[in-house]
């Protein structure tokens, strides 16, 4: 528990003391890119307080002058803060639309451009979703999504949702597959015990949609794309295709 008090230390000493100074700032100034670089300064620092080093490769592969769709495998509450600090760029997340009801981080997130997704399978709140994040990208943001839609029990890949994919069609935003490893050690689902160690962070190839006639032929790419570059015990068990 050790690793946990760590980062959550690091969080509520200094995450409050960014809102209520950087809101302010960034209401007056109008931009909120020192804000959200502080975010991501304090959500690393935490991370590695917690004693979780990090190894990311392929930041090769982000296109250099379009914005694009991070699609990355969910398997730990870890996930957000290990994989977003280390993404060029301002990205937008899509995330649990309740995150958005916690005080001082929910305002920052909204002004971050941080698109809320409403679970339940409402047709109308998928929409929303899809639209505000396309506008999220006509911004000049990336978006980063966990298209599993929550986390892996076991560690392997599961299923996708089809909402980002939907997404991913109607922009035409180059997807950006990432591959995570390690952090389904660290904070098993139901747990807040944190075991240190190493997450990896793998970006691989462009998916360009616009190579594909439709939304279930990108998911299939993008989930093959992860599959076969995560480890052997993280793969999707057999017979769970899509």
């Amino acid at each position: 528990m050790l690793a946990t008090l760590k980062l959550l230390f690091v969080y509520t000493a200094l995450g409050p003391v960014a809102g209520l100074i950087g809101i302010p700032y960034t209401l007056l100034v109008g931009d909120i890119s020192l804000l959200y670089r502080v975010a991501m300064w304090i959500a690393n620092a935490g991370v590695r307080a917690a004693g979780i080093r990090t190894e990311i490769s392929g930041l090769e592969h982000v296109p250099a002058d379009r914005r694009c769709i991070f699609m990355c495998n969910h398997v730990s509450n870890l996930d957000p803060p290990v994989v977003l600090p280390l993404l060029p760029g301002r990205s937008s997340v899509l995330l649990k639309k309740e995150l958005m009801n916690i005080p001082i981080l929910g305002r920052a997130m909204r002004m971050g451009g941080f698109v809320p997704v409403e679970r339940g399978g409402r047709r109308d709140a998928a929409q929303a979703s899809v639209i505000a994040a396309g506008e999220a990208l006509k911004s000049g943001l990336n978006i980063l999504v966990f298209p599993e839609g929550t986390r892996s029990v076991d560690g392997r890949l599961s299923s996708f949702k089809k909402g980002p994919f939907f997404l991913a069609m109607e922009t035409q935003a180059p997807i950006v597959p990432i591959a995570l490893s390690g952090t389904q050690t660290m904070m098993h689902k139901g747990s807040v015990a944190i075991r240190p160690g190493v997450a990896r962070i793998q970006l691989l190839p462009v998916i360009e949609p616009s190579q594909y006639a439709n939304r279930e032929e990108i998911l299939r790419a993008v989930r093959a794309a992860i599959a076969e570059a995560l480890p052997p015990e993280m793969k999707p068990a057999e017979g769970t295709v899509e």
